[in-house]
């Protein structure tokens, strides 16, 4: 696997917490950690926004995606509002999860907590051609669920 260095910085008073980690070798993303004070309740379907106490810095050319964890949103119906959340190359703030909890019950953040992931992937830029007209392909204008599946 290929590898870059991210630099990373805590934010004062969130020392305690473990940096972003890979949790297997194979593992695409790394767990990040909740740095809320004290507990926070999630009620069914609020949001909120949980900091993390980390900023990143990617090397240009890169960008972030934040996602869910499949466990709690599995056993808990904890998800992100905007997944993936995109960090540019260019954010220096600290990295926030909006978490919405899809949930039956009450859903409890507590600090040290792994609330999502971070995944790290290279960006494309994508150059529009205007055109006046598109080449026709076997789907064509068929919207959603147009394939059968």
């Amino acid at each position: 696997m290929d590898k870059i260095k991210v630099k990373v910085m805590r934010k004062r008073g969130c020392e305690d917490l473990p940096l972003p980690q890979y949790m297997s070798a194979a593992a695409s993303g790394m767990d990040l950690y909740a740095a809320v004070e004290n507990t926070v309740q999630l009620e069914r379907s609020e949001i909120k926004l949980i900091p993390t106490g980390i900023h990143i810095e990617l090397p240009f050319g890169y960008e972030a995606q934040v996602r869910p964890r499949s466990g709690l949103a599995l056993k808990y119906g904890l998800t992100i509002v905007n997944t993936p959340g995109t960090i540019d190359s260019d954010y220096r703030g600290e990295i926030g999860i909006i978490l919405c909890n899809l949930g039956k019950e009450r859903f409890t953040v507590e600090r040290g907590m792994r609330i999502a992931q971070l995944v790290v992937q290279p960006v494309v830029r994508a150059e529009l051609v205007e055109v006046e007209r598109l080449e026709e392909s076997h789907r064509n204008e068929g919207g959603f669920g147009h394939t059968g599946h």
